[in-house]
C-alpha cells in the first residue's frame, strides 16, 4: 500500500495560518529570564488546523467547492473526536513536525526554506503529507475493540532522501517511509500508455523507458508492521541510540525489537505477577538513554523510576538504580497515590538527568542520586484543593507530557485552560502562557497568565474557579536546536518562537 499526497493540493491549507513568521536568525539565543521565561518573550508564529476527515475528502473536489468547505471548517472550528491531536514530535533536524490524532492519522508539517525574495517566509510550516496510519480493529478472541488512536510517534535519524518514523496505537507499531517523487517512468514495452497489458504479438520493437517530470508527490509507505506482541495497551515507544533496535512498552511489559524483524521481539521487562490480584503498579512510560544503547529507564504508577542495564541480564527484572522520593506524611491523602503516578519520563539530551511529570509537579533527577530529585517544579499547585472535583470528572487521570529545550536549560509542560508552563533551570524563573484562539493574532506577544487562588483578584489574573478543565495541553514538543515550540490544543497546533529583537 502506498499513500500519495500532492504538495500542490495542500497549499489550500495555507489560509489557516494566522500570519507569516520568521525563525531566529543565526544560532538560537540561550534562554534566560529575559529571553526564556520573561514577560513578552514568546510570540505566536502560526496556528495550524490539522486537516479533518471532511477536509481530506474535500481535496478531491473542485477548487471552488474546496474553498467553501475549508471556509466552513475555519469559521466554525468543525472538529470531531477523531480530529483531536494525541501526539506531537519534531524530527532530529526540526525541519519536519509530525502529529498523530485519535482518528489514526499522521499529519506531517514541513518548514519552508528561505528564499531570496521572501526572507520572512523562513520558518513557515506547511502541511507536507498526511496519511492514515492505523485503522480501528476488533480482537474477536478477547471481544476487544482496538482504537485507531495514535499514542506515540518517534522519528528515526535521516540517512538518505527519505524520512522514516514509527507510529503506534494500543497494539501495533508501524514503520513508515515518507519520500518524494517528481518523476515517473514512461514508455513500457509490455504496457500501453493507460497501463493495460499489450498483446505480445504486436510488440515489434524494443523501447527503453524514460523518466518524465511530474507534479511533486509525497508518498507514505508502511515498511514494517510490528504486531501481536502486546497483551496490554502500548504507552511508549523509544528508538535506541544504535538505530537498529527500539522498544515498546505497555502496562506490564517492555519488548525490544529489531527494525528488520517483525515476527519476533525480546521481552526485557515483565512485572506481571502470577496472581493478578497482587498487582500493585503498572508501567506508565519508558525511554532509551540518548547515548548508551544498553541503558533505559521506565516509570511506574507508584511514582518510582527504574534504570536498567541490558548488559546485566537478558530479562531486566532487577533494576540497576531505583529513584523514589520519600512521601511527606503531612501531605498524605486519599489522592496521594493517584497524583504521584508518573505520566512521562524523559532523558536530558546530555543523558545526565531524567525528567518526570506527575499530576502536580515536574521533577528533575540526577542519575547519580537516587533518594530524591535535585529539582522540583510546581505546575499547578493551586489545584490541590480541587482534587475531589477533579477525581469526580476524571481529570485527575490526565496524562501530561514534558519536554526539554535543546540545551536542557528550560523545561516545558502543559496544564488546564490551555495553559502551558516553562521553567528556567538556571534562573529558577517560571512563566505561564496560554495557547488560545482568542489571543492568536499574527506575531502577537504572549502575555504571562496568573491564576488567583484566593482573596482579591487582579485585572490580569484568572480565578482558579474559572479554569476550563475541558481545555488542556497534554502534548508539546520543542525544536531540537532552536527556541521554537509546538503546542497541541484539541485539533489546533500552535507554533511559538522566542522573540528576537
Amino acid at each position: 500500500m502506498v499513500l500519495q499526497s500532492s504538495k500542490r493540493h495542500y497549499r489550500v491549507w495555507n489560509h489557516r495560518r494566522l500570519g507569516p513568521w520568521c525563525s531566529p536568525t543565526g544560532s538560537p539565543a540561550p534562554l534566560s529570564c529575559e529571553t526564556g521565561c520573561g514577560e513578552g518573550s514568546w510570540i505566536l508564529v502560526c496556528r495550524l488546523l490539522v486537516p479533518t476527515q471532511v477536509s481530506l475528502l474535500s481535496m478531491e473536489e473542485d477548487i471552488d467547492t474546496r474553498k467553501i468547505n475549508n471556509s466552513f471548517l475555519r469559521d466554525h472550528s468543525y472538529a470531531t473526536e477523531a480530529d483531536i491531536i494525541s501526539t506531537v514530535e519534531f524530527n532530529h533536524t526540526g525541519e519536519l513536525l509530525a502529529t498523530g490524532d485519535k482518528g489514526g492519522r499522521v499529519v506531517i508539517f514541513q518548514r519552508e526554506q528561505e528564499s531570496k525574495n521572501q526572507i520572512h517566509r523562513r520558518g513557515e510550516y506547511n502541511v507536507y503529507s498526511t496519511f492514515q496510519s492505523h485503522e480501528p480493529e476488533f480482537d474477536y478472541l478477547k471481544s476487544l475493540e482496538i482504537e485507531e488512536k495514535i499514542n506515540k510517534i518517534r522519528w528515526l535519524p535521516q540517512q538518505n532522501a527519505a524520512y522514516f518514523l514509527l507510529s503506534t496505537n494500543d497494539k501495533t507499531v508501524k514503520l513508515w517511509k515518507v519520500s518524494e517523487r517528481d518523476k515517473r517512468p514512461e514508455g513500457y514495452n509490455l504496457k500501453d500508455e493507460e497501463g493495460r497489458l499489450r498483446d505480445p504479438s504486436t510488440i515489434t520493437t524494443l523501447r527503453v523507458p524514460v523518466l518524465r517530470p511530474m507534479d511533486l508527490m509525497v508518498e507514505a509507505t508502511p515498511r514494517r508492521v510490528f504486531a501481536n506482541a502486546h497483551t496490554y495497551h502500548i504507552n511508549s515507544i523509544s528508538v535506541n541510540s544504535d538505530y537498529e533496535t527500539y522498544m515498546s512498552a505497555d502496562d506490564l511489559r517492555i519488548n525490544l525489537w529489531n527494525f528488520e524483524i517483525t515476527n519476533q521481539s525480546f521481552n526485557i521487562v515483565d512485572i506481571k505477577p502470577a496472581n493478578m490480584e497482587e498487582l500493585t503498579e503498572v508501567i506508565t512510560a519508558a525511554e532509551f538513554h540518548p547515548h548508551h544503547c544498553n541503558t533505559f529507564v521506565y516509570s511506574s504508577s507508584k511514582g518510582t523510576i527504574r534504570l536498567c542495564d541490558m548488559r546485566a541480564s537478558a530479562l531486566c527484572d532487577r533494576h540497576t538504580k531505583f529513584f523514589e522520593e520519600p512521601e511527606d506524611p503531612s501531605n498524605r491523602s486519599f489522592f496521594s497515590e493517584i497524583i504521584s503516578s508518573i505520566s512521562d519520563v524523559k532523558f536530558s539530551h546530555s543523558g545526565r538527568y531524567i525528567m518526570t511529570r506527575d499530576y502536580l509537579t515536574v521533577k528533575v533527577w540526577d542519575l547519580n542520586m537516587e533518594n530524591r530529585p535535585i529539582e522540583t517544579y510546581q505546575v499547578h499547585d493551586y489545584l490541590r484543593s480541587k482534587l475531589c472535583s477533579l477525581y469526580e470528572n476524571d481529570c485527575i487521570f490526565d496524562k501530561f507530557e514534558c519536554v526539554w529545550n535543546g540545551s536542557d536549560s528550560v523545561i516545558m509542560t502543559g496544564s488546564y485552560n490551555n495553559f502551558f508552563r516553562m521553567f528556567d533551570r538556571n534562573t529558577k524563573r517560571d512563566v505561564t502562557l496560554e495557547a488560545s484562539r482568542e489571543n492568536s493574532k499574527p506575531r502577537a506577544i504572549l502575555k504571562p497568565r496568573k491564576v488567583c487562588v484566593g482573596g482579591k483578584r487582579r485585572k490580569d489574573e484568572i480565578s482558579v474557579d474559572s479554569l476550563d478543565f475541558s481545555k488542556k495541553i497534554l502534548h508539546t514538543a520543542w525544536h531540537p536546536s532552536e527556541n521554537i515550540i509546538a503546542v497541541a490544543a484539541t485539533n489546533n497546533l500552535y507554533i511559538f518562537q522566542d522573540k528576537v529583537n
